[in-house]
């Protein structure tokens, strides 16, 4: 096959995989930290050091947050740009890569196999998919590529250049994702041992000595981002439950890794609000260790010192998760997290820059295992099974990732809060959205004014409101009720219940204590003028309420805990009568 066919073959396989991975990329939606992010590009500016140097859940991702910003401020809560995002990304990222395997192989028939693998596999589908998963990811893979391919030209050539940009992507990589800490040790790791299966003898010291320039430099941003890290991140996350840790790291090869070698899993089950995770068949995972076996075995008949290489296919797929299991996992944590394949895009790439690495070796004396038109065939049929085992695994997943609430709860809400701001000019009262949408471990960004902050056609969120409205579990608006969880005791004050003035402020007991939530207060009063008052529980911070001259109702969202409501006066002459009342939560009226 000549080279021009291996090229024109390597790019129509990459638009086929490209239009591939388009699918699930614009039929999928926002899901849970797209949320998160999106709440905070709304409410926070886009370059404080608190918006980009956020402890995301364990992740530092500067540059991350502020490409996901910069697209959620130019269409907020529109998919279509997220997406675009997504495949032009990926296309990225398998540039990098073609440019890496085409720098250890050339343009040889061989390259197809681990670039089939690249494309097609469905390890890194998961974490493609899922937009804030992505944003992270899929730069880092880029710049493991691009600079695994500088490490290789700078050992080969000792051009400084590529010393200079390897750093320069790396440092890249970095701020997007903190894992792209791992590309130094890999790009040493694949040129060493590029040179090993060459037959150098020192090909350890060789490495280091030619590519010392890139070595030292990465090394030390390394350094610096670590204190980086260490000063954002919480470290008390981190978890030393080492069971729970191995039986996360021996499930994703049972039920991940290895089927994903023969395109598997084919099954994946999801319950909402959960991401979705791989379920593969007996069948499945038996092909797979089969495929392994038999490919394990075959290369290392064929193939002249490949040992190590093997060695650090496996110690690379361990150690890439050990420090995720290790700050995800306790006694408490369902084993099917390491079954959500969000964790694998990069072993993916490390696979295929090793297999490129193993072509290279010398062939041992086997005749039978010669380039021959059977060969050739069989070959090319198990590609081709490997494609639509993987075709059928990513229409499976796309099925289970479409069941996804928020996409009609956010057009719903978007199209009722535009409706709501035509019919009335009161505010509405903030509130949580539906917790299949987005839970209150992501507080305040499951709040509906940060949800929907950059949303212009919408009525004010505010913590008071005359008019009390609630998004129910669908995203429609409905007229909203307090629930009566606890009641403010009857005043002490004939015809007036509580009299709170600016010099003496009144404390209303309630009829038992509260614990520590966002609560809402129907608050019934009389007011001798406009002016306004500060609600406070026992255990809590202060809020501030207008009220009118009148006889009137206000509904307050009051956070803490307690079993007391202090309300102080804060206008000069403003005297308020304060009547019994609920304390609870939203409920549809």
């Amino acid at each position: 096959m000549s080279r021009r066919r291996v090229a024109v073959m390597c790019a129509a396989l990459l638009a086929v995989a490209l239009a591939v991975r388009a699918v699930p990329a614009f039929g999928g939606y926002f899901y849970w930290d797209d949320l998160i992010l999106i709440g905070r590009a709304g409410t926070q500016d886009l370059l404080s050091w608190g918006y980009l140097f956020d402890d995301h859940d364990g992740h530092v991702m500067p540059a991350g947050f502020l490409l996901g910003g910069l697209i959620t401020r130019a269409a907020p809560l529109v998919w279509f740009w997220p997406a675009l995002s997504l495949v032009l990304l990926q296309l990225l990222a398998w540039l990098a890569l073609l440019r890496t395997l085409h720098v250890i192989l050339g343009w040889r028939p061989v390259l197809l196999v681990p670039w089939v693998f690249a494309l097609f596999t469905p390890l890194g589908l998961p974490g493609f998919a899922w937009w804030a998963a992505g944003l992270n990811s899929l730069p880092m893979l880029a710049a493991l590529a691009w600079v695994c391919g500088d490490a290789i030209l700078l050992v080969r050539t000792r051009n400084r250049r590529y010393a200079v940009s390897g750093a320069v992507v790396f440092l890249g990589g970095l701020l997007f994702f903190e894992k792209a800490a791992v590309i130094p040790f890999v790009a040493f790791a694949v040129v060493a041992l590029l040179y090993h299966v060459a037959g150098e003898h020192h090909w350890l010291a060789t490495v280091w000595q030619r590519g010392i320039r890139l070595w030292t430099s990465t090394l030390v941003l390394l350094a610096g981002w670590i204190v980086v890290y260490l000063v954002v991140v919480d470290q008390q996350r981190w978890s030393w439950d080492l069971a729970m840790t191995w039986n996360l790291l021996r499930r994703s090869f049972t039920h991940g890794i290895v089927p994903g070698l023969v395109g598997g899993p084919w099954e994946w089950q999801r319950w909402a609000p959960a991401s979705p995770w791989a379920v593969p068949p007996v069948t499945v995972m038996a092909l797979g260790w089969l495929a392994l076996a038999t490919v394990v075995a075959v290369s290392l008949i064929r193939k002249q010192r490949l040992t190590p290489v093997w060695l650090a296919a496996l110690g690379y797929a361990a150690v890439c998760q050990v420090p995720i299991y290790l700050m995800r996992s306790s006694r408490f944590t369902a084993l099917e997290l390491a079954q959500t394949l969000r964790y694998q895009p990069d072993l993916v790439f490390v696979l295929a820059l090793l297999c490129a690495v193993g072509f290279c070796a010398p062939n041992r004396p086997t005749p039978a295992l010669d380039a021959t038109r059977v060969r050739a065939v069989a070959v090319s049929c198990a590609c081709a099974l490997f494609v639509a085992s993987c075709l059928y695994s990513s229409w499976t997943f796309l099925a289970s990732w479409r069941d996804n609430p928020t996409k009609a709860y956010l057009q719903n809400a978007q199209a009722a809060l535009a409706d709501a701001r035509a019919a009335s000019n009161a505010p509405m009262l903030d509130q949580e959205v539906d917790p299949l949408i987005l839970q209150r471990v992501a507080w305040p960004e499951n709040l509906a004014s940060h949800m929907f902050a950059l949303i212009h056609d919408r009525p004010q969120f505010a913590s008071s409101t005359t008019r009390l409205r609630m998004l129910d579990m669908t995203g429609r608006i409905v007229d909203a009720k307090v629930t009566w969880v606890r009641t403010i005791r009857p005043g002490p004050t004939p015809t007036c219940g509580y009299l709170a003035q600016p010099d003496s402020p009144v404390t209303m007991p309630l009829d038992g204590p509260l614990l520590p939530s966002d609560w809402t207060v129907e608050l019934n009063y009389l007011a001798n003028t406009e002016g306004s008052i500060t609600l406070t529980l026992s255990d809590g911070p202060e809020t501030t309420v207008p009220v009118l001259p009148g006889l009137n109702r206000v509904y307050v969202r009051l956070p803490g805990a307690g079993d007391a409501i202090t309300v102080r006066a804060r206008t000069a002459a403003l005297s308020v009568c304060l009547a019994s009342g609920p304390v609870g939560y939203l409920a549809p009226a």
